[in-house]
């Protein structure tokens, strides 16, 4: 087995909003790291939200929607909303087939929708975002 180091995930600061840029799904480590990291600075200061755009990753598994709805718990339970964008028709699809159920995500199908819909998105211009995606199949 060859282990991989565990490269920090950067994540950078929109006004109240932090906005986390995926290149590739985060490996145990960078994963552990990228949670904490989350969940300090939503402490250190006013966050109103978290956006994760993983539009960079091809593949995710069973571990990546664990640790998205992982961190969208914590930021929730910390007044914080997470919303999920970039989603590659081929990722939701394998989240359909594994039957995750993601509570608390949001997704947006951009980060521009995905920052209008944590602000004050007009009901004119909807990102089609959908709340708590359940991804078990004839859910709806």
């Amino acid at each position: 087995m060859t282990l991989r180091p565990a490269v920090s995930v950067p994540v950078q600061e929109l006004g109240d909003v932090l906005l986390v840029t995926l290149r590739e799904a985060p490996y145990d480590g960078a994963a552990e790291q990228l949670q904490d990291d989350l969940a300090h600075r939503i402490a250190r200061r006013p966050v109103t939200g978290v956006v994760i755009d993983i539009s960079a990753v091809e593949i995710v598994d069973s571990f990546l929607g664990r640790v998205l709805a992982e961190i969208a718990a914590g930021a929730h339970l910390m007044a914080a909303r997470t919303v999920v964008t970039g989603m590659r028709p081929a990722v939701a699809i394998t989240l359909v087939e594994l039957g995750l159920i993601l509570p608390g995500l949001r997704t947006a199908l951009d980060v521009d929708s995905a920052l209008a819909l944590l602000g004050a998105a007009s009901p004119a211009r909807s990102p089609h975002p959908q709340e708590g995606v359940s991804c078990l199949p004839g859910s709806a």
